[in-house]
C-alpha cells in the first residue's frame, strides 16, 4: 500500500474511532439515564424489574469500553502501534458478534419479555395507594399514561382490581386515565355517584387504549428509526474492522520494506 494510502487509512481510521468515543459516551449517559429517571416508563420498570436494572449497569460497561476502545483505536492509528490495532480488531468483533446475539435472544424472547412486563404492571396497579404506596413509581406511571394517552395495560378495566376503587362506594377512576380537560396530577378521582359493581369502566371518563397497545404503536412509529441506527452502528464497526485490519497490514508492509537487503 501507497504512503498516500496509509495515511489516508489511518485519518479515517480515527474518525471512526472519535464517533465511537461519542458513541461510547451516548450508550454510558443511557445507562445512567436509566438508573436515575424517575419520571417516565423506564422508571416503573427499573424499580420493579432486577433485569432492567442489571441491564442499565451492563451498557453503563458497554459505554465505558467503547469509549477505551476508540481511544484505544485512535492511538494505535496516529501512532501506527500494530498491537493496538489488533486488539482494536478483536474488541470491535466481539461487540458485533455480542450485538447480533443481543438482538435475536430479544427476539426469540418477546413473548416472555411481554409476559413479564404486563406481570410488573399489573402489580403495580393492583397495589398503587397515592397515599401509601411507592410515590416516585406511581408518578412514573401516572406520566406514562398522560403521555400515551391509555389507561391499563390492556385497558381500563385493569383498574377494577385496584385494591382501593374495590373497596370504596364511590365510583372512583384514575385520573391519570381521564379523557377529559381537567387532569389532576395524580391519585384518584370520583364521579360522584354510586359505584357499579359490575362494569365500571365503561362509566369512567377515561381513554379506552391501553398502555401495551400504546406502547406497541409507539415503537411500530420509530422501528425506521430504531433499525436505522442499529444498522448504521453496525455498518460503522465493519467498516472500522476493515481500516483496522488494513493498517495493521500496512503497517507491517511497510516495516518489511524498511529492512536493509544484504
Amino acid at each position: 500500500m501507497g504512503s498516500g494510502c496509509l495515511k489516508v487509512t489511518k485519518y479515517f481510521l480515527f474518525l471512526f474511532n472519535l464517533l465511537f468515543l461519542i458513541l461510547g459516551a451516548v450508550i454510558l449517559g443511557f445507562g445512567i439515564w436509566i438508573l436515575a429517571d424517575k419520571t417516565s416508563f423506564i422508571a416503573v420498570l427499573q424499580t420493579s424489574s432486577p433485569s432492567l436494572k442489571n441491564g442499565a449497569y451492563v451498557l453503563i460497561g458497554v459505554g465505558a469500553l467503547t469509549m477505551l476502545m476508540g481511544f484505544l483505536g485512535c492511538l494505535g492509528a496516529v501512532n501506527e502501534i500494530r498491537c493496538l490495532l489488533a486488539l482494536y480488531f478483536t474488541c470491535l468483533m466481539v461487540i458485533l458478534i455480542t450485538q447480533v446475539a443481543a438482538g435475536l435472544v430479544i427476539y426469540f424472547q418477546k413473548d416472555v419479555l411481554r409476559d413479564e412486563l404486563s406481570k410488573i404492571v399489573g402489580n403495580l396497579i393492583v397495589d398503587y395507594d397515592p397515599e401509601n404506596g411507592d410515590a416516585n413509581l406511581q408518578d412514573a406511571w401516572d406520566y406514562v399514561q398522560k403521555q400515551i394517552f391509555c389507561c391499563g395495560w390492556n385497558g381500563p378495566k385493569d383498574w377494577e382490581d385496584n385494591k382501593i376503587i374495590k373497596n370504596q362506594s364511590m365510583l372512583l377512576y384514575p385520573c391519570s386515565c381521564s379523557s377529559t380537560e381537567v387532569k389532576p396530577e395524580r391519585g384518584f378521582c370520583n364521579l360522584n355517584g354510586p359505584q357499579n359493581s359490575t362494569e365500571p369502566s365503561d362509566d369512567w371518563p377515561v381513554h379506552q387504549q391501553g398502555c401495551m397497545d400504546g406502547v406497541q404503536n409507539w415503537l411500530k412509529d420509530n422501528l425506521g428509526i430504531i433499525l436505522g441506527v442499529c444498522t448504521g452502528v453496525a455498518v460503522i464497526e465493519l467498516l472500522g474492522m476493515i481500516l483496522s485490519i488494513s493498517l495493521c497490514k500496512s503497517i507491517h508492509s511497510e516495516d518489511y520494506t524498511k529492512v536493509p537487503k544484504s
